[in-house]
């Protein structure tokens, strides 16, 4: 059975119940959307057809399988993005659509991300998605919340809303899960750094770092040696 999972924050950041290791929860309250330009640029490795942010040509890659609506990936993306920033120019991260079917607004989700990416702001709305997550995940019109999101970004409303219908959107999301089913994804966060799997003890932000500066280091090493 598919998953949501935990990712745990701890560390020098977290301010709730270290000792009991939940999960770090932030009260968000509905708020006024506003849209961060800021280092978010779609763009796409010109080899693959998948949506790559930081530097598409990093030696050290990080995949990512998340489902909009799962409040561990909300947290994880959080992190992976400061991460990336951190990183420049050594990581990219490459984010693949996993909605979940106990998610109600999952799939919605992912096919607006994605109909916005076919008109270049796929990660501004990805952004979105996550930010707003406490507002639209418990709203009985999700969509009509998409579709104000699409406006704020300045989409082509109408171009947005038949892609979200659009035979290749939905194909990009199957591409996402078939890519899934072939690493054996069943949970939601998942995520591979250069092709290895966060394993349970990884699911915190220094597990993630430890993984990434081994990548990192092997990737330098291999460098020197050519």
């Amino acid at each position: 059975m598919k998953r949501c999972l935990l990712f745990i924050i701890v560390g020098a950041a977290a301010f709730t119940a270290l000792a009991s290791g939940t999960l770090l929860s932030q009260t968000m309250q509905p708020h006024r959307l506003t849209i961060s330009t800021d280092a978010a640029v779609s763009s796409r490795s010109p080899t693959e057809s998948v949506h790559v942010r930081g530097n598409p040509n990093a030696p050290v890659t990080l995949e990512e399988f998340g489902d909009f609506e799962c409040p561990s990936c909300k947290n994880l993306a959080t992190f992976l993005d400061d991460l990336i920033k951190e990183y420049h120019p050594r990581v990219r991260l490459i984010f693949r659509n996993f909605p979940l079917a106990m998610h109600q607004h999952a799939r919605d989700a992912a096919l607006a991300a994605e109909a916005a990416g076919l008109q270049g702001r796929y990660w501004e709305m990805h952004d979105t998605m996550y930010r707003e997550q406490p507002v639209w995940s418990s709203s009985n019109d999700a969509r009509t919340l998409f579709i104000s999101y699409a406006e704020t970004l300045g989409l082509d409303l109408q171009q947005f809303k038949r892609n979200m219908e659009s035979e290749k959107v939905r194909a990009r999301i199957e591409s996402d899960q078939a890519r899934a089913k072939s690493l054996g994804v069943q949970t939601a966060p998942s995520l591979f750094v250069d092709k290895r799997e966060m394993g349970a003890n990884d699911r915190n932000p220094e597990g993630v770092r430890r993984l990434v500066d081994a990548a990192v280091k092997a990737k330098s090493s291999t460098s020197e040696k050519k």
